[in-house]
């Protein structure tokens, strides 16, 4: 099968010479495009500003000791939004878990907002990642379902470039109102603010996406789907559960941590049975070296941009503002990647694009650890980031277009949820194993310097060994993730039984799902 034939789950083959003159800002998709960015956007704002406001809430609510479940909250709800969201999406199509999910968000939000302990404020954004999980599943469902093939690669990088303004302006217009109005308002002004675009999305959502996929007709088990659906969602409260064991776990070396450490995988391994696709763990070729891929993509690159600001001021004695620096572009250069892979010419080397921007991400995590050695000027660091960050909008985006090829329509949202699952748990992970990996070798010890004479009392805390651990182990999965990406196209065999051809997305699935990749 060719990069750009469909498969038995795509649209009608998309030939540029009959096409219309159309973009994501013609007439007909504007109102829709403009109301799906936006959301974007304010998900992303909300990403940076709250990171800014928390620690003057929880200094407040006197709630320092439970600053990390803040974060753990969100995380955790949202893998079960995404379940939701998918099985939504599936049999409702995405216009009723995207409304719910905007208001819930909103809802937890103003909860946070208003709290007046720290418990509450959790509250609040354990109900922000319900939402969160919902939205950007039905997000993806609405972009399969409301624009052509051929438009779906600009819609993507219109989602990176979303994220581009925030990550830049987000910290210090979060910063001026928490110290200006109070931290409450960072909160509270963003609900406000979903309320247009909203207005403008729903019409021409209702008419172009609402009800069931249009392929999937009517049920003929709709208690056993109800029965699946139900699973579904108790085995994503396991994998929320298990990932949340193993972030206690990771932050805690004695033995006693062992159990819930065991507990937590095991958990994992039963749930990830069944709600990602067959075969994704085995790395089989399609939409389960897809739904892999994105998670070795984000895993490796996040962990080692995660730990660039503190090897920076501890080993190098670097401010953390100029520390911070280092990664200012690079939200420009994810989105010009992400740009780049939407170009019409560049679509029959999809595969290839994917290969590309895995070698460039492992080529920058390999080469960020180099700034260990003195003599290295900081500069390279920062462009290996900038290379790395190009390499995973080439990717993200890719892989993305990828999953809504290779999904049918009455898969698209189960699909997508698998893929957000893939990345989320991913992080998990990998951040619970450097973690662990990073405090065995000292790296608990390095101390916070910056200023003046940070240079000096850098290299009192110098562990470059824990910071090279963690770096080696995010390069191996990048580079292994180069290998996957090679399996991105489903492999096409001959028979004439179409069974061949035909892969459930999870166990208990078989009837509603169709994929173009080989059953194990």
């Amino acid at each position: 099968m060719s990069a750009t034939e469909p498969g038995p789950a795509a649209v009608p083959p998309d030939d540029p010479a009959t096409r219309p003159r159309e973009s994501v800002l013609s007439s007909a998709h504007r109102p829709l495009t403009f109301g799906i960015v936006s959301v974007v956007l304010l998900i992303a704002f909300e990403a940076t500003a709250v990171g800014t406001a928390m620690p003057l809430a929880a200094d407040e609510l006197d709630g320092i000791p439970l600053y990390a479940y803040a974060f753990s909250a969100f995380f955790t709800t949202s893998v079960v939004g995404m379940v939701a969201s998918g099985q939504w999406c599936d049999h409702r199509g995405p216009l009723p878990p995207l409304t719910t999910g905007i208001a819930l968000f909103a809802g937890g939000l103003l909860l946070s907002g208003t709290a007046g302990s720290m418990w509450l404020f959790i509250l609040g954004r354990a109900v922000q990642g319900v939402g969160g999980g919902l939205v950007i599943v039905a997000l993806y469902v609405t972009v399969s379902r409301a624009f052509p093939e051929h438009l779906r690669p600009t819609v993507m990088a219109a989602f990176a470039a979303s994220w581009v303004v925030p990550s830049v302006v987000g910290p210090l217009i979060s910063g001026t109102v928490a110290e200006q109005l109070g931290w409450r308002w960072v909160f509270l002004g963003i609900p406000v603010l979903v309320a247009l675009p909203l207005l403008v999305m729903l019409p021409p959502l209702k008419r172009r996406a609402s009800g069931p996929p249009p392929a999937s007709g009517p049920s003929g088990d709709a208690g056993g789907d109800r029965r699946e659906g139900g699973r579904r969602i108790r085995l994503s409260v396991a994998a929320a559960l298990g990932a949340g064991l193993l972030q206690y776990a990771g932050q805690d070396l004695r033995w006693s941590a062992l159990p819930p450490a065991a507990a937590g995988l095991a958990l994992l391994a039963r749930s990830l049975r069944v709600l990602l696709p067959r075969g994704t763990l085995r790395a089989a070729r399609g939409l389960p070296s897809v739904v892999l891929l994105r998670g070795m993509a984000a895993g490796s690159f996040i962990v080692a941009e995660s730990f660039v600001p503190l090897m920076l001021v501890t080993q190098r004695g670097l401010s953390v503002t100029l520390a911070g620096l280092t990664l200012a572009a690079g939200g420009a250069l994810w989105a010009l990647g992400s740009f780049a892979q939407s170009r019409p010419r560049l679509e029959p080397h999809r595969e290839r694009l994917v290969v590309l921007g895995m070698s460039l991400v492992t080529f920058a995590v390999g080469c960020t650890p180099l700034v260990l050695v003195k003599s290295v000027p900081v500069w390279c660091l920062a462009l290996a980031m900038g290379i790395g960050c190009f390499g995973m909008g080439l990717t993200i985006s890719s892989l993305s277009v990828l999953l809504l090829r290779l999904s049918a329509p009455q898969a698209a949202g189960r699909n997508s949820a698998a893929l957000q699952l893939s990345d989320g748990l991913s992080n998990v992970l990998l951040l619970a194993l450097t973690g662990a990996l990073f405090a065995a070798l000292g790296g608990g010890s390095v101390t916070v310097t910056g200023g003046a004479d940070a240079a000096g009392a850098g290299a009192d805390s110098a562990q470059p060994a824990a910071f090279a651990a963690v770096y080696a182990v995010s390069a191996v999965v990048a580079l292994t993730g180069v290998a996957v990406a090679r399996r991105l196209r489903p492999e096409q065999r001959a028979g004439p039984d179409p069974a061949e051809h035909r892969t459930p997305v999870t166990e208990g699935a078989q009837k509603s799902t169709e994929a173009a990749v080989p059953t194990e």
